[in-house]
């Protein structure tokens, strides 16, 4: 595989040849593992490493450690820790990703715990910092995270052209603080930085 192209900016030599080496692991387990979609092999780089590094920018500085919910392939909690440093919770119920997650973890040398297990079972101390892609309506999602959000943490969930509708339907069920950041690597997408989660029924 290619080293990563230019697109792939605001990331240091370092943190560009780790990335390298995990999308070479990325790229040998999808012969076996349906890690990322087959039409995104090619646009590996863009559609799935850029697109997860956009968050870094939105991380608070204070931020000590986070939490990735269905981590999948590491999209984009991996991808976050390789470029961030951050200590990272990769929560991932599929055994062979999971297995995947730690081989990758191992070879880039960095900071992830591998929680092999279902979200709602999921033994982890909440965070300052949750992230999710490509999961599960937000509604869902903010379920999950509520329980793993620590009081003053975020959320970071990139959505695509349906995160209006989606917002509209989770502000049935939970209160919340919601801010939008457009997607630099797809016009139609966006995303949201939630905090302050609480049902709907709740008073501050």
């Amino acid at each position: 595989m290619k080293h990563a192209p230019a697109e792939v900016e605001g990331v240091s030599r370092e943190t560009r040849e780790r990335l390298t080496v995990y999308v070479d692991l990325l790229l040998r387990w999808q012969r076996t593992i349906n890690l990322i979609s087959p039409r995104d092999i090619e646009q590996v780089w863009t559609r799935h490493i850029a697109d997860s590094l956009q968050l870094a920018a939105l991380i608070p500085p204070d931020t000590d450690r986070a939490i990735d919910l269905g981590s999948g392939a590491g999209l984009p909690g991996l991808v976050l820790a390789i470029a961030t440093g951050l200590p990272f919770d990769l929560v991932e119920a599929d055994q062979r990703k999971a297995a995947f997650l730690r081989e990758a973890a191992r070879l880039t040398g960095t900071a992830a715990t591998i929680h092999a297990t279902r979200i709602e079972t999921a033994s982890v101390a909440p965070a300052r910092l949750v992230t999710a892609r490509a999961l599960a309506p937000l509604a869902i999602l903010l379920g999950w995270a509520a329980k793993l959000l620590a009081p003053d943490g975020i959320c970071l969930f990139p959505k695509g052209r349906g995160a209006e509708d989606e917002l509209t339907a989770a502000a049935a069920q939970w209160q919340m603080q919601v801010h939008r950041t457009p997607s630099r690597t797809d016009p139609s997408a966006t995303i949201l930085r939630i905090s302050e989660i609480r049902p709907a029924h709740c008073t501050p």
